[in-house]
């Protein structure tokens, strides 16, 4: 009798120990790969002044982690850690972003602006997680020499 009692109460230390573990691991946020241009994007990606921001959102579309890097070149290894999270704790499925821009403001998209998205859902402790950045909403191009042109009209 006292080897089954010795034996339950060892089990349920472990099975104690088990829970406590795995609800650390769950906490843990720790998310590496590789941000991927395009050659026909590179030359605007890697232009002087540039930010990527590489945007962790969860389930219902809020931000939970972010990563800056200013003047970045392509392709870019990044890892992220608790030190870039915006929330306490990081669960469930998450979706992965990425911004490319000189103007610096996340989540508005402006011409000229390089983002993308990983293709299905990310864990929070994945590895080698690889970003597209290959949509833009085209580059600005400049008016010249057009009549009622606001700068032109402005200087007067």
């Amino acid at each position: 009798m006292k080897k089954l009692v010795s034996l339950v109460a060892i089990i349920s230390i472990g099975v104690c120990v088990f829970c406590v573990t795995r609800h650390v691991q769950e906490g843990h946020f720790s998310l590496a790969g590789t941000v991927v241009v395009p050659e026909r994007l590179v030359e605007t990606a890697q232009a002087d002044n540039n930010s990527c921001a590489i945007i962790v959102k969860n389930e219902a579309d809020v931000p939970v982690a972010i990563k800056r890097i200013v003047n970045p070149k392509f392709p870019l290894s990044f890892e992220m850690g608790e030190e870039d999270l915006l929330a306490e704790q990081v669960d469930g499925v998450l979706k992965l972003e990425v911004q490319i821009n000189n103007h610096g403001q996340l989540g508005i998209i402006k011409k000229g602006d390089i983002f993308g998205t990983v293709e299905g859902p990310v864990r929070a402790t994945d590895k080698n997680v690889i970003i597209q950045a290959d949509k833009t909403l085209g580059l600005v191009q400049l008016a010249r020499n057009v009549k009622g042109n606001f700068f032109r009209t402005a200087a007067r």
